[in-house]
């Protein structure tokens, strides 16, 4: 079913009929549920910067939230990251460490924990998991909240939605007769559209475009880390559980790779039996996936990170942004 709704939302012609009546009353609930949910929104004390898309589906958000603490950091700014804990099973809210575990917290909290470097705070209620961050980290001066769009209850300061460049908004309906959990009116709402590769100048004046750089592997068991040019002369076995694995078999390809293609449900809770493909050759898979595989990885399986690269001015655009945001003069927007 999910295969088939996929390739319904993302053919260039409207959905089925019996199937639109349903989108329709999708969004006409979401809009009433966001309006009141705006209704009663709460400001924590420091700014928030929200990063989120209007799309179901993988379109780069953890990368992005990656970046914009990055910059915050080399800006002077003490950031930490709230995130909703999407397949962790809690309690919450909690706060999550380096080396956590997915199964608690879910996958991509464990990942920006590792890679971020600053507190993370995890809740469906993000309110209630940025009032734990600041109470035990009360030197935060702002904070990054990921796939928060739809979280209207929680005020923002500037917001940055993500688009897949590919695949954009697809056929443009609602769930469940197309990919949107919002209009795409939605997304030009945000300061800027930061468009995952393809055409960014598609989406607007207000888009960036950005891609997802890999260059090299690093091993689960050892750390050691290698060129993704050296596993280039013989077929490797590509390993994705993420919104859009095509994209990142794809990433192999432009390396010179040979991938053998397995592709898993976002999210997939990993057994070793599941990576078992009986050679010995080098398993290269996402570091999302990475992050629920070390405890019982193997001496051949590898973790591909990749870091964003945003073309033309679009890191000057999203830096100069957040400057205006973070001036004191700067607050005030819901």
């Amino acid at each position: 079913m999910k295969d088939w709704l996929e390739q319904v939302w993302y053919r260039p012609e409207p959905p089925p009929a019996w199937l639109r009546p349903l989108g329709l009353a999708y969004g006409a609930v979401a809009t009433r549920l966001a309006a009141s949910r705006r209704r009663q929104s709460q400001r924590l004390p420091v700014p928030v910067i929200v990063v989120g898309n209007v799309a179901v589906g993988g379109t780069g958000k953890t990368p992005c939230v990656l970046w914009l603490v990055e910059t915050l950091r080399g800006l002077g700014y003490r950031p930490g990251i709230l995130s909703r804990g999407y397949g962790g099973r809690g309690p919450f809210p909690f706060m999550v460490a380096p080396g956590a575990d997915p199964a608690l917290c879910g996958d991509e909290p464990a990942l920006m924990a590792e890679r971020g470097g600053v507190p993370l705070a995890v809740a469906p209620d993000r309110l209630a998991a940025g009032r734990l961050l600041l109470q035990r980290y009360p030197q935060t001066d702002v904070l990054v909240c990921d796939d928060g769009l739809q979280h209207y209850r929680l005020q923002r300061d500037l917001e940055f939605c993500v688009v897949d460049g590919r695949r954009g908004y697809g056929n443009g309906w609602q769930l469940p007769a197309g990919p949107l959990r919002e209009p795409p009116s939605r997304a030009g709402q945000a300061a800027l559209i930061l468009v995952n590769g393809g055409d960014a100048s598609a989406f607007g004046p207000t888009a960036v475009g950005f891609s997802l750089v890999t260059a090299s592997a690093v091993n689960l068991r050892s750390g050691e880390r290698r060129p993704l040019r050296d596993f280039a002369a013989t077929p490797v076995h590509a390993v994705a559980g993420i919104g859009n694995p095509g994209r990142y078999f794809d990433s192999l390809r432009v390396q010179g790779l040979q991938p053998v293609e397995h592709a898993f449900a976002d999210h997939h809770a990993y057994t070793a039996a599941d990576l078992d493909f009986g050679d010995a050759r080098p398993l290269l898979m996402t570091e999302k996936d990475a992050v629920k595989c070390r405890a019982f990885a193997a001496g051949h399986w590898w973790a591909v990170p990749a870091s964003l690269q945003f073309t033309g001015d679009g890191a000057a655009r999203v830096t100069e942004l957040l400057k205006a945001a973070l001036r004191p003069a700067g607050r005030g927007s819901a």
